[in-house]
């Protein structure tokens, strides 16, 4: 029977020689991920259970990164449910301030998580695994606190939707264009409990890190999960960073896809989602010149290496505009310490930049750069609701690092043609 890539992952993990969307199959589960606002929910669901020992201690992930360092008592309180949990229980793989950083940063480039993998977190931003050719999705608490005690969880096989991207890309559209553009194209709710399957020539030239920004926002569409098919890019990511070498799954030719979706990037410029909806997406010659209070460059969807570097070169030799707070976090220490090694924290503070801990910062509107009443904001990462990032009468844009880089010093939503 022929299979896409998810479904080939997901009857593996079933075992089951085959499966096919709509069915409900219970399979095991490689990685359970939670953070520090999930893990403490799940953590009742779990002593609630009457369980006494966790499934696998080399198997679960808890990481705190969105009100780290501690913002309050609360998130004081919830670190410390997590870190005697961790203890407890002899969690392998629990990491906290000088190891942390954001969770869908640091797995991946631990090595924790590789192609063919199936990984379950309470986060719905788990789909970001699916990069490295892996089925990852996220669930709710209660659902990880059984996942914690046995292992395994119930899932309904997704049908697929195949996004085919063809041409060639323009200067300054990367990643986070495309996947603006096909938020654009579904809506928020074109793939509710569907797999998105990034596929065509355009992809497979695209680096890790953009693989990365694309799979994680598949989710802004409904998307149970988003998908790369691995490759010799993915192989030479995973060697850097793995003991285990994964299993490479394809989609077979003649797979079942319940849609397909062509899409020329030849004329594609810089994406830009207007508020409130990450589909409200107009291209950058079409924005108006909004007046900027706040830039923020980090999140799991853009806060890697290549996205500091990137807007790094195009910052070099300027200055942030006045009135403009220019806000960057690194994703994890490693490239922290990387950016500092390469001149790119310099050349940032150089421009104006503040630098935070490496964590989730204002993405969730938790700490290190809350908006205010009529404030207005530019961030590279992947949600712009009402009062997303603070005050629900501010207002929130979404883009690529680059076009960040240069609003941050024009004072408005722009392009780096604009520079």
């Amino acid at each position: 029977m022929p299979m896409t890539i998810t479904e080939k992952i997901l009857a593996e993990h079933a075992g089951r020689e085959a499966v096919s969307p709509g069915e409900l199959v219970q399979v095991d589960v490689d990685l359970a991920l939670a953070n520090d606002i999930t893990a403490p929910l799940a953590i009742d669901v779990f002593d609630r259970l009457g369980a006494r020992e966790v499934f696998d201690r080399e198997k679960i992930a808890l990481v705190p990164d969105h009100f780290v360092p501690n913002k309050d008592i609360e998130s004081a309180q919830q670190v410390k449910v997590t870190r005697e949990f961790a203890r407890k229980h002899r969690i392998k793989h629990f990491f906290e301030l000088g190891e942390t950083g954001i969770e869908h940063v640091i797995l991946p480039e631990k090595g924790l998580i590789t192609p063919g993998d199936l990984i379950i977190g309470a986060d719905s931003h788990t789909c970001t695994y699916g990069a490295l050719g892996a089925f990852s999705a996220g669930v709710g608490s209660t659902d990880l606190g059984a996942i914690l005690a046995t292992g395994k969880t119930w899932l309904k096989v997704p049908a697929t939707i195949k996004l085919v991207y063809e041409g060639e890309l323009s200067p300054w559209v990367g990643g986070k264009d495309l996947i603006l553009y096909t938020l654009g194209l579904l809506g928020v709710s074109g793939a509710v409990y569907h797999s998105l399957e990034f596929t065509g020539e355009v992809t497979e030239g695209l680096s890790m890190s953009q693989r990365f920004t694309m799979a994680n926002m598949a989710v802004e569409a409904g998307a149970k999960n988003g998908i790369f098919e691995p490759d010799e890019i993915t192989k030479e990511y995973m060697e850097e960073r793995s003991d285990r070498s994964g299993n490479f799954l394809k989609s077979d030719l003649d797979a079942c896809y319940e849609n397909k979706f062509k899409i020329r990037v030849d004329d594609m410029e810089p994406q830009v989602a207007l508020p409130h909806s990450p589909d409200n997406i107009r291209p950058i010659s079409e924005v108006d010149p909004v007046v900027l209070d706040q830039v923020f460059l980090g999140s799991c969807t853009n806060g890697r290496l290549e996205d500091l570097r990137d807007a790094a070169r195009l910052l070099e030799g300027r200055k942030v505009a006045d009135g403009v707070r220019f806000i960057v976090i690194p994703g994890s220490p490693s490239i922290y310490r990387e950016a500092i090694k390469e001149g790119i924290v310099e050349t940032l503070l150089d421009v104006g930049a503040v630098i935070g801990p490496p964590c989730c910062g204002p993405c969730l509107g938790g700490h290190m750069g809350i908006l205010a009443e009529g404030e207005r904001a530019l961030s590279t990462s992947n949600r712009n609701f009402v009062g997303r990032m603070g005050h629900p009468k501010s207002e929130v844009y979404l883009s690529s690092p680059v076009v960040a880089a240069a609003s941050a010093v024009i004072g408005r939503i722009a392009s780096p043609e604009d520079l």
